[in-house]
């Protein structure tokens, strides 16, 4: 009993200082996403995909991250929502500081998530102003797509890259089907002939995402699923959802490529386990041969 005892004690002692380690680093996970519409592509291109900051900060005015973003060289930067707390007596002003720093790097756009998207909803009950966000990195440069799109030209590659802000109710526990293909219509259009990048922030909603038509969709939202099991995935959602399918990493849905982020920061479960906080990195290319 002893020898249990003691065994345990190491085993969560090693648990709580893995813990405290994966709360103050990052990596940048790499993946390659190849399409029939990207054979027009001269040179593969590469974007940087951030979502779920969550007013954290990796050195001083976020240094590290910066960093690590530019030596990446890449031609797009997409924000994936949920950079800020939208809780009274959380301060975004480092992290829109950090992401006004950005377009000295490559254009941005930035989508919104749950955070931002009920600041802009509902002013009145938050001290924090979204109006006041975004005014600050639309002067820096930063492009906001809010149930829109722009298209970008690479040599013979056309390429739509649309943000969508889904109705609040999609992000209720168990919602799950609330969000249909229809819904994505009415608020940002039909999909194109065009290789379309859908950023949608919530990743418990694939399924419509790839009916209304998207070839690369980008989600947060899961943070991972908190804590990892190697070949299983992360055990629960920020909302509760126990073992979310797409808790974080490249998944291929017929011919779509979901690319869920693992997050850089934490908020309502301020916990990572086997579960390191990233930038994504995705590279472009046309099919191989």
């Amino acid at each position: 009993m002893k020898l249990f005892i003691i065994t345990g004690l190491i085993c969560l002692t090693a648990m709580i200082g893995e813990i405290l380690r994966e709360l103050r680093c990052f990596r940048v996970t790499r993946y390659t996403v190849r399409s029939p519409k990207l054979a027009g592509l001269g040179r593969q291109r590469k974007l940087i995909f951030l979502s779920d900051l969550h007013n954290y900060r990796y050195g001083e005015n976020n240094d590290a991250l910066y960093d690590a973003i530019a030596k990446e060289k890449p031609d797009l930067i997409l924000i994936g929502g949920d950079m800020l707390i939208r809780t009274d007596g959380n301060s975004y002003e480092r992290t829109a500081e950090f992401l006004a720093r950005l377009p000295k790097l490559c254009p941005v756009y930035h989508a919104n998530g749950n955070h931002e998207q009920k600041l802009k909803e509902r002013p009145k009950k938050y001290k924090q102003s979204y109006r006041d966000y975004k005014g600050r990195l639309l002067k820096a440069g930063v492009r906001f797509l809010e149930n829109a799109s722009v298209t970008v030209e690479w040599e013979e590659a056309r390429l739509k890259i649309t943000g969508l802000e889904i109705p609040m109710r999609g992000y209720e526990r168990a919602a799950r089907g609330q969000i249909r293909a229809e819904d994505l219509e009415k608020r940002i259009g039909r999909s194109g002939e065009a290789f379309e990048i859908l950023m949608a922030h919530h990743p418990g909603h694939v399924k419509a995402y790839r009916e209304w038509g998207a070839d690369l969709i980008l989600c947060g939202h899961y943070h991972g699923g908190v804590i990892g099991i190697p070949g299983i995935g992360g055990v629960i959602a920020p909302d509760f959802t126990p073992f979310p399918r797409y808790s974080g990493g490249c998944y291929r849905e017929g011919d779509a490529s979901v690319v869920v982020s693992r997050g850089l920061g934490v908020h309502s479960v301020p916990i990572r386990l086997f579960n390191p906080a990233e930038a994504v990195a995705v590279e472009l290319a046309g099919p191989r041969g």
